[in-house]
């Protein structure tokens, strides 16, 4: 049995292939500083992880895998350099196992894994083995083996790893800055992205409502390459292979009608709000009819799709105070800002957001894209920057925030317990939005807790 070492294994991604490994029938063991709702699982499976990066833990593996997040001078990662041990990105390991399926890669600066998730539920009537960055609620869990030839998987932009990938099937949601410690230009990003679409072997779903993907199309049209075949999708009132108008929104619903090359589909319905998830649902749609699964079927799991975790997520919601807690993964501008605008065309009451910013890099590099971001919060706390391993060394501070943003009814809190105090203190009629792609999830699942506890002393 060929052993498999998972240097940084807590990590959504690094979780999924560990578990699949796993349930492949290899030896799986791991390290990871912190623990994560997904450690519990792994452990119920047998999987072994360790709470500190020594060298001696990774003795006797035939093979290491390691988070991106993963330095040179790791302990485990030198001591596997060191004595010839082969050592491959999470990506590497997610592409072998894709590319000799008939593999479905996700691809995009903001969406994929709210797409992965929505193309893995549509696409469970023919088993596939998923792998997604995030918790799909269908198979309570980031990763599932399968038996078909179908593989689903959520492509990683971030550090390059998704070119490693040939799919057959590609999807590309959008294309923007984000990652430019490791990208350097927006124009390398788009360079990125054009060799993973001619990486796809049959065919790349891209949305043509994106600027940056226009670039690609065009500038392949100039030269004459436009292999492999290049489906569009948007809701934009332009020509589209893909399209969705007459775009509703009633109550806490958002329905629509589907035009595939002038044929109808008919009228869909989501239970997520936001105009970006009826983009999100396009790909997914035209897909799923491709691999044979009937509109209807479609439809059905579509309207019951109610996001991954920590994708617009309601943690509590109590009718009679007005009173909801919202945790999403948002932490890109553009990303805050579609997540905002999809709360206030169902949400009416007040929006208060707690946004915790995603490294020190991001900020800095995107720093006066956060200026609108917020437009439609009724109230803004920031919390301080998680910086995910970075050191902080790019200049840039929460007060620079503050002053960017420059609006009323924005405060900063260094402490958690005050900001779940001011949940409880609240008179009603609020949502709390929170948002971030660190460890703010457990104020959020604290706060709706309390709630709960003191809901039932009423």
């Amino acid at each position: 049995m060929k052993k498999i070492y998972f240097i940084g294994i807590n990590g959504i991604g690094m979780s999924g292939l560990a578990k699949i490994m796993k349930t492949k029938n290899y030896s799986v063991k791991g390290s990871d500083l912190t623990r994560s709702y997904v450690t519990d699982e792994m452990e119920a499976m047998g999987i072994e992880i360790y709470g500190q990066h020594l060298a001696e833990q990774v003795m006797g593996s035939d093979m290491v895998i390691a988070s991106s997040a993963i330095k040179a001078d790791n302990p485990e990662y030198a001591y596997a350099k060191e004595h010839g041990v082969k050592i491959l990105k999470r990506g590497e390991l997610l592409a072998m196992l894709l590319n000799d399926e008939t593999g479905i890669a996700v691809a995009g600066t903001h969406g994929k894994t709210t797409t992965t998730s929505m193309m893995s539920s549509v696409m469970l009537p023919l088993n596939p083995t998923i792998v997604i960055g995030g918790i799909l609620p269908e198979i309570g869990s980031n990763a599932k083996i399968g038996t078909s030839e179908y593989f689903v998987a959520e492509a990683d932009e971030s550090d390059n790893s998704f070119l490693y990938m040939y799919p057959k099937y590609s999807i590309i949601t959008n294309i923007e800055e984000d990652h430019m410690e490791n990208h350097g230009s927006l124009s390398n990003i788009i360079k990125s992205f054009s060799v993973f679409l001619d990486q796809t072997k049959e065919e790349c779903i891209v949305c043509a409502d994106n600027e940056n993907i226009r670039e690609i199309i065009a500038n392949k049209k100039r030269i004459r390459q436009l292999s492999p075949k290049i489906t569009t999708y948007g809701v934009a009132d332009q020509e589209r292979d893909i399209q969705a108008g007459d775009i509703r929104i009633e109550g806490q619903l958002t329905t629509y009608e589907v035009h595939v090359r002038e044929r109808s589909l008919g009228r869909f319905q989501l239970a997520i709000p936001g105009t970006h998830n009826v983009l999100n649902s396009l790909p997914v749609i035209y897909l799923a009819e491709k691999f044979g699964i009937p509109p209807k079927k479609i439809k059905e799991v579509l309207a019951g799709f109610k996001g991954s975790r920590r994708r617009y997520d309601v943690l509590y919601d109590n009718p009679e105070s007005g009173i909801k807690i919202i945790d999403d993964y948002a932490h890109h501008p553009t990303e805050i800002k579609a997540t905002l605008s999809g709360a206030r065309s169902i949400e009416k009451e007040k929006i208060t957001v707690i946004f915790q910013p995603h490294r020190y890099s991001r900020l800095k590099f995107l720093l006066h894209q956060f200026k609108r971001a917020f437009d439609e919060a009724s109230e803004l706390i920031l919390l301080p920057v998680y910086s995910a391993g970075e050191r902080d060394e790019f200049g840039v501070s929460l007060r620079d925030l503050e002053r960017e943003i420059d609006r009323d009814n924005v405060s900063l809190e260094t402490d958690r317990e005050k900001i779940i105090e001011r949940i409880l203190r609240s008179a009603g009629r609020e949502i709390f939005l929170f948002m971030g792609a660190g460890d703010i999830s457990g104020i959020a699942h604290e706060a709706a807790e309390k709630l709960r506890r003191k809901d039932e002393t009423v």
